[in-house]
């Protein structure tokens, strides 16, 4: 027995049934219409004994919130038992952090580095050049010029160097430029971020207590 609609066939098979879920539709649209059959159709056999139930994808990539929706409402049918769900695969779930994409070079004085997301820089930021990025800023060398992160208002983001010797730091809408003495002062592997509205700069080896989800070396 086959019953079709437009996203959902329902087939019975000798040991239960296989809902084919169309692959092609929106999500929101295919969750609807299998409400919909469930409620509205075929109650002889959603009300009646214990059934096996396999589901079909197709080709559809599904999160795994995405793939509970399903069987969320299929559950509401106490006679179905859910057997198995097949898919190509299941998407990835974006967690943490973005990644950190890489980049070498020099940022001389007059020219501007800009990034979208966080950004590891393997170089110097000379005097009069600039960096700017939607998330974090590490840079491997010598920070010498201008920083600015977070810029679409993220104050979470962070500033960190090898060398660390801005001319200015700004981090969303929060701007700092270093005393005078920053210039006399030993510089060394430092970071920068937001507390209270205001920029503070610690030690690198602090840094894992604003990322958590950094991995600690603790020796053995």
């Amino acid at each position: 027995m086959t019953v079709k609609s437009n996203h959902v066939t329902i087939k019975g098979i000798r040991d239960g049934l296989v809902f084919l879920l169309d692959d092609q539709c929106e999500f929101e649209e295919l969750l609807y219409e299998l409400r919909y059959k469930l409620e509205h159709s075929h109650q002889n056999i959603l009300t009646g004994p214990i059934v096996h139930v396999d589901i079909k994808l197709g080709s559809r990539e599904v999160t795994e919130d995405q793939k509970e929706a399903i069987l969320d409402i299929l559950k509401q049918k106490g006679n179905l038992l859910i057997r198995s769900i097949d898919s190509p695969a299941l998407k990835p779930e974006v967690k943490g952090p973005p990644p950190i994409v890489t980049m070498c070079g020099m940022v001389r004085s007059g020219q501007v580095l800009h990034h979208e997301g966080n950004l590891l820089f393997l170089g110097d930021i000379n005097p009069g050049g600039t960096v700017t990025c939607t998330g974090d800023i590490y840079v491997l060398g010598s920070l010498r010029g201008m920083a600015h992160a977070g810029i679409s208002g993220d104050e979470d983001s962070i500033i960190a160097a090898s060398v660390f010797a801005p001319t200015q730091l700004r981090i969303a809408d929060i701007i700092s430029r270093p005393p005078d003495e920053w210039e006399s002062r030993e510089t060394g592997m430092e970071f920068a971020y937001l507390q209270d509205n205001q920029m503070q700069i610690d030690k690198m080896s602090n840094i894992v207590r604003l990322r958590r989800d950094f991995n600690v070396f603790k020796g053995v």
